[in-house]
């Protein structure tokens, strides 16, 4: 078959591919990650390039406009090289290169383990005192100075490690495997009979996992890892003393795959498709187990365990197991609940018999990382009635408290997480994240200070709330004529420019649309419409919540009155919400940290009643009721109303 060089632009990277081979996976081949939600489809219109050389074919949809065409844009995943090509890659089509933020993770007061004040996170002042877990990581390293064999005290070799072990350690059950056994005899007589044993949880067992000569038990170290939709956040975790040492993040490279989970499951039932999904996930987060091992002087064999959370997808891709069924009636997952095995089984590099562990899931669409969320929120800790609310790409939330929980999937859409938008972008530095009116107009704040490059979550929430309240647009979503902000027209489109091309960070203007509005208003409704059924189900009122707990990589922080103003959150007095950033990976250092932590995570899953909405009767009328600002009937939203 005939090839084609196809070079991108700036990286000047030159990839060779078969005639008939799109321009979006000639870039993935290439190592340059394209913003592309729609799995390939030409649906999402976000991978667009600009031809600079060569003859092509392509198939033009109202994703490109005519002023685009003129410029040579396309969208990489419908076209095809004709010849050899130049293809330039514009900064808001690439992922590469973005900062993903590691701050914001918090655990609540209500929770049973926090993080100290000295660790790298920063925490609420909550006024109910924690109750803490027991330490007890996943692994633990003893040193031991065992006596010599005699006449008299002749066990074998294994027998007297497991009797030192057990002098100050209550392990009634207790295994070793082939491999060590055989090491054993030598080790020991060459060590003068001290060595340094890790000691490692596997499900209900205490196995010794490794056997060193000498006294190593100070260096044991740990990696909780959030394997998110979006992101992959890792922590590097001193198992002794419990502090994170190191945070590290990056996108999801599944994203090129498509943006949700359902687009990931479609691609995994094609040729070697579940294989190139486990590859992007594992890849990634060896990268990032490698950066926290460099930046702290460690190396591989320092790290004894990992410790997992994320949706049931994301767990089914990370450990290669086919999640076809997920997605067909009645929507079954392979396993909840996956053993503690070796990290190597999946892939991950770290000691060669380190251990992997991961976070109980629920269903299909209830994961590993809302359990972590309500570990890390606390809630099964109090008699008061909870919320939690993970606004991500697919919108799930608790109700319940110490006695049960009722759970639901609400397939909110990537917007919270900038996906879906026409400036969109993920919580990044440069990131709008917060929008205000001073002087007749409009005031822009992003994260880190440095000029704009996009609007994430909750940029985008606090921009409908200000123009509701200055009534830049009405309560259905309209952009309406104002002295605060131009607005200009397109194919009956109307927009808003928030940020002119001179100012922003990517040498182009960042605005937001009706469309935009619209996608906002639709993800808004159907969280909403998932609390309310919920409510209804459980049967109590908004009024019964005590508590009420924001995860997601919205940004740093979630504007509370913006959501309740845009119909987002229910109205209820902004002192008992609480924004506590990434649960999931919070969830996962608890995991890691603490064995009475995981079996708590374990007692929250099978607490946890799953609803799925799609059968519930009253979802689609509510769901049609929430699609305006605040809400079709606004007397359910009082301090709104009078906002208004």
């Amino acid at each position: 078959m005939k090839e084609f060089i196809i070079r991108f632009l700036p990286e000047k990277r030159s990839v060779s591919v078969d005639k008939g081979t799109d321009l979006l996976t000639a870039a993935i081949r290439s190592g340059i990650n394209i913003y592309n939600s729609c799995g390939g489809e030409g649906v999402c219109g976000r991978c667009k390039v600009i031809v600079k050389k060569g003859k092509y074919r392509t198939e033009y949809s109202g994703r490109i406009q005519e002023k685009e065409q003129k410029k040579g844009y396309v969208l990489a995943c419908r076209t095809t090289p004709e010849s050899d090509m130049t293809v330039h890659i514009p900064e808001e089509s690439r992922l590469s290169g973005i900062e993903v933020l590691t701050d914001g993770a918090k655990a609540s007061r209500l929770s049973g383990l926090y993080t100290p004040a000295e660790d790298i996170q920063e925490e609420p002042q909550h006024k109910t005192k924690p109750k803490l877990f027991k330490h007890g990581p996943l692994s633990t390293k003893i040193f031991l100075k065992l006596p010599r064999p005699s006449i008299d005290d002749n066990l074998s070799d294994t027998d007297r490690l497991f009797r030192e072990i057990r002098k100050n350690h209550d392990i009634p059950v207790m295994q070793m495997g082939l491999a060590n056994i055989k090491k054993l005899p030598g080790l020991l007589r060459e060590s003068n009979w001290e060595l340094t044993v890790t000691l490692g949880n596997r499900n209900g067992t205490t196995e010794i996992v490794i056997i060193e000569p000498g006294d190593h038990s100070p260096e044991n170290f740990g990696v909780s890892l959030d394997i998110g939709t979006t992101t992959i956040v890792a922590y590097l975790i001193d198992l002794n003393t419990q502090k994170v040492l190191a945070a590290n993040a990056s996108h999801n490279p599944q994203v090129d795959f498509g943006e949700d989970v359902i687009s990931r499951i479609i691609y995994a039932e094609k040729e070697k498709g579940l294989e190139k999904l486990h590859h992007a996930v594992v890849d990634t987060v060896n990268m990032l187990i490698a950066n926290l091992v460099n930046e702290k002087s460690l190396t591989l064999d320092d790290i004894t365990a990992v410790m997992c959370a994320g949706n049931t997808t994301m767990m089914h891709l990370l450990l290669k197991i086919d999640p076809a069924y997920i997605r067909k009636e009645p929507y079954i997952p392979a396993a909840n609940s996956i053993p503690v095995i070796r990290a190597a089984e999946a892939g991950i590099k770290i000691h060669p018999r380190g251990l992997l562990s991961c976070m109980p899931s629920i269903g299909s669409y209830v994961g590993g990382d809302i359990v972590s969320g309500i570990l890390a929120s606390g809630m099964d800790n109090t008699k008061d009635l909870c919320l939690f609310v993970d606004l991500g790409t697919n919108g799930e939330v608790a109700l319940g408290n110490k006695e049960y929980f009722l759970a639901c999937s609400t397939s909110a859409g990537p917007c919270f997480e900038g996906g879906g938008l026409t400036s969109g972008i993920r919580a990044m530095k440069g990131a709008i994240q917060k929008v205000s009116v001073k002087d007749n107009a409009l005031s822009i704040e992003t994260i880190g200070g440095l000029p704009p490059k996009g609007i994430c979550g909750s940029g985008a929430i606090d921009i409908i709330s200000v123009f509701m309240r200055h009534k830049i647009i009405d309560r259905s979503g309209k952009i309406k004529d104002n002295k605060i902000c131009e607005v200009k027209e397109e194919g009956r489109v109307k927009r808003i420019t928030l940020v002119d091309k001179k100012s922003s960070g990517i040498g182009k203007e960042i605005c937001i649309d009706e469309n935009d509005i619209k996608n906002i208003i639709h993800s808004k409704g159907a969280i909403y419409t998932g609390i309310e059924v919920l409510l209804k189900e459980a049967g109590y009122a908004k009024s019964d919540i005590k508590h009420v707990f924001i995860a997601g990589g919205l940004g740093t922080s979630l504007g509370i009155r913006s959501a309740i103003n845009i119909g987002l959150l229910p109205d209820l007095p902004e002192e008992i919400f609480e924004f506590m950033g990434n649960t999931s990976v919070t969830g996962a250092k608890m995991g890691i940290l603490s064995q009475e932590a995981m079996e708590k995570a374990y007692s929250i899953a099978e607490k946890i009643t799953y609803l799925d909405l799609s059968a519930s009767p009253g979802f689609m009328n509510n769901y049609s009721a929430a699609l305006f600002l605040p809400h079709t009937d606004i007397n359910l939203f009082p301090s709104v109303k009078e906002i208004l």
